[in-house]
């Protein structure tokens, strides 16, 4: 049997399946939002622990770097130290103040830079301290947040668990109903439901007015939505408008109210004047 052409569909029933599409994204959003900040939360610790990763990375990159320096320069140390024994040793073998003075000089030189590196190395070392404790510091926040995260993935996967066969169930209904509608129409609600901030892209009309926006719609508008002969946009927030009836929605009548019962009066008797007891006249 050959599938239906979803545009030779009469506007009426695009219009139902539309509305039974809207119901069912309506579903899964339901869904979703039963997760609420819960996906943003756990991107969020994840970017957080992959930035205290790398920050760690280059703090252990530094640290070794120190640590290098300190043993060249104590290498450097060495080297001087034996060039000042030998400059020491050729001291008593020098043959006039020319050699004697250029010896000096260089033992002086060495000793200077022996100082140096000893200066070098202390500051290499009070950075290296410093560093570890950085480490230290971003290590114990990572832990946290690690800790952190676990805790919020077992929620969300405890939720998601909870909503995931329902969900399917929901997809798999919107891919049916998808095949139904004409493409046209579909990227058109596509479009509408993304812009739209409660993701309705398709309402009913309520009380006279778009379901959406809650702008009144004109009489004659309303009369079109009835007669589901043409898809019909609300002229102020653009989404498609659909006639109660045809989503399957009943609407309670607006002005009636239930007649409460009168009470009734009760009258008070009042004696009449005319009614007072006679009062027998004195003889004189």
């Amino acid at each position: 049997m050959a599938k239906k052409d979803p545009t030779d569909m009469p506007v009426e029933e695009r219009l139902k399946t539309l509305y039974q599409l809207q119901t069912t994204l309506s579903g899964i959003d339901e869904k979703r939002a039963l997760r609420g900040e819960l996906p943003l939360e756990v991107q969020d610790l994840e970017d957080e622990i992959e930035g205290l990763t790398t920050r760690i990375d280059n703090i252990q990159n530094d640290i070794r770097e120190f640590e290098q320096a300190v043993n060249m320069k104590r290498g450097e140390i060495e080297t001087a130290k034996a060039s000042v024994e030998r400059y020491k040793n050729q001291l008593n073998e020098v043959k006039n103040n020319r050699e004697y003075d250029t010896l000096s000089k260089e033992i002086e030189f060495q000793t200077l830079e022996i100082e140096l590196c000893n200066k070098k190395i202390r500051e290499a070392n009070v950075k290296i301290e410093e560093k570890k404790a950085e480490l230290a510091q971003n290590q114990e926040v990572i832990d946290d947040r690690r800790q952190a995260l676990e805790v919020k993935k077992g929620e969300l996967d405890e939720i998601m668990e909870e909503t995931r066969s329902e969900e399917e169930k929901l997809k798999a209904k919107v891919k049916e109903l998808e095949i139904k509608i004409e493409p046209r129409l579909l990227t058109s609600f596509k479009r509408i439901r993304k812009n739209a901030r409660n993701g309705l892209g398709i309402v009913y009309v309520q009380r006279d007015a778009c379901g959406g926006c809650f702008n009144k719609i004109p009489p004659q508008r309303q009369l079109d939505i009835k007669m589901h002969k043409k898809v019909i946009v609300c002229e102020y927030c653009g989404r498609i408008l659909i006639d109660p009836e045809l989503a399957g929605v009943k609407i309670v009548p607006t002005g009636v109210e239930e007649k409460k019962p009168r009470k009734r009066a009760i009258r008070k008797s009042v004696k009449k004047a005319d009614d007072t007891p006679d009062v027998p006249e004195l003889e004189a």
